[in-house]
């Protein structure tokens, strides 16, 4: 039987402070992948990972963070272009999308083996994402929430990066980046009927693969009030799954931006923070 679930809470208010939520994805990955989370959690501001169950990496991303137990890690569903549990998916989104509207149960029995994998691993679920924001298409969301409930989730991400903030950083904001921002209510609304936490911002999509240190210090001091999510890529060195599949990020810099004492006290004011602590 599904557990019941308490209604809903706001995680911000007008008038409160900020609070950030500071995380990687595709921990699991690689061990270049691996070592860049372990160091940026034991030495630089990193408080949340996200995992790929099924990565080539898992088994020692899984190692590393039983021994952390202050890192928060997360499922990181993947639904394109990577390895699932059942099958292993390209990274043709347009087809899968289609895809999923038309055999969603194809999609649930992936889904619920990437969470059974998940909680084979031993470790506390602190929230669920979906790789590439998968989660937004509303069939992959309505999934990910649904059997997430099983396995006690208690939060996701919203990928809701303000438009009118990154151009005002200098960062054109076409039709298509402020259509993604307003398609983001439509999950929101899903988790909020879940009653599901979920961040009121987050970053790291206009600039994905080049969070570097400069842009992070001119973002910083202008992140709105209430709970962001500020994600990263970050790795300790190129290598073959990495050049594949994100030839062009900026992986080693941005290890570097979450080390980086600059960071650190940029970030003072503010309340570092994770999932698995608002939801507590």
């Amino acid at each position: 039987m599904r557990p019941s679930h308490p209604r809903p809470r706001l995680l911000s208010t007008a008038g409160e402070g900020r609070r950030i939520i500071v995380s990687a994805d595709d921990f699991g990955l690689s061990l270049a992948v691996n070592e860049a989370v372990e160091r940026a959690h034991r030495e630089g501001v990193l408080t949340s990972a996200s995992l790929m169950v099924a990565g080539d990496a898992a088994a020692d991303a899984i190692r590393r963070a039983r021994r952390m137990p202050n890192l928060h890690v997360g499922l990181h569903l993947v639904a394109v272009e990577g390895p699932g549990i059942t099958r292993s998916f390209p990274s043709d989104q347009l087809r899968l999308a289609l895809d999923f509207a038309r055999r969603p149960r194809h999609l649930a029995t992936e889904i619920r083996a990437q969470y059974q994998a998940f909680a084979a691993s031993g470790l506390t679920l602190a929230h669920a994402d979906a790789h590439k924001h998968m989660h937004l298409h509303p069939v992959v969301g309505r999934l990910l929430i649904d059997i997430g409930r099983d396995y006690g989730l208690r939060a996701i991400r919203i990928p809701a990066e303000p438009p009118a903030l990154m151009a005002g950083l200098g960062t054109p904001q076409p039709f298509g980046a402020r259509a993604l921002y307003r398609w983001t209510r439509l999950l929101r609304r899903q988790a909020v009927r879940a009653g599901l936490l979920t961040n009121d911002w987050a970053f790291g999509i206009a600039w994905s693969g080049h969070m570097t240190r400069d842009r992070l210090l001119r973002l910083i001091p202008r992140l709105p009030p209430g709970v962001s999510e500020i994600y990263f890529h970050p790795a300790t060195a190129r290598d073959a799954t990495l050049d594949r599949l994100m030839p062009g990020y900026e992986h080693e810099a941005e290890l570097a931006a979450l080390l980086d004492p600059a960071i650190a006290a940029a970030l003072g004011p503010v309340t570092l923070t994770s999932y698995a602590e608002l939801a507590a």
